[in-house]
């Protein structure tokens, strides 16, 4: 795979993988009270699948970094509850609400937020280097 090539590819990919995990996590807690008409059609949780990449030479240069793959819904069934006077009611009364954890996808933002505040920092005490390695000579 081309374009990892420094530090800050692998670590704006990594941001990016972390972005997309986060924007997740906000449909998610977006749709957590959400009821529909069917099981079938109640909203399930998403999440990200990563997948590492590694470098056109990872052999020799070891480099690697990560990229979301895919966004799955996770299998877990909705809460039946009886509302019969809900729009979205079926025949018998019932509609069914969103299988969303508030409390798991405040956990899942608040790691998806430090890791990419920790790949933010990399690339900052980076700019910081090199920035101070251009003034030595001088």
């Amino acid at each position: 795979m081309s374009g990892i090539g420094t530090v800050f590819d692998i670590a704006g990919r990594a941001m990016s993988a972390q972005m997309q995990r986060l924007n997740t996590v906000a449909s998610n807690i977006a749709n957590a009270d959400s009821m529909a008409a069917s099981a079938e059609t109640a909203y399930r949780p998403m999440r990200p699948v990563f997948e590492t990449v590694y470098s056109e030479a990872a052999r020799k240069d070891g480099l690697a970094s990560v990229k979301v793959s895919s966004i799955t819904t996770l299998d877990r069934e909705p809460t039946k509850i009886l509302q019969p006077d809900h729009p979205n009611a079926d025949a018998e009364g019932y509609v069914y609400k969103a299988a969303v954890s508030t409390d798991e996808e405040m956990v899942e933002m608040l790691e998806a937020g430090r890791q990419y505040q920790n790949n933010l920092e990399v690339v900052s005490t980076l700019r910081t280097l090199m920035a101070r390695t251009v003034t030595m000579g001088q």
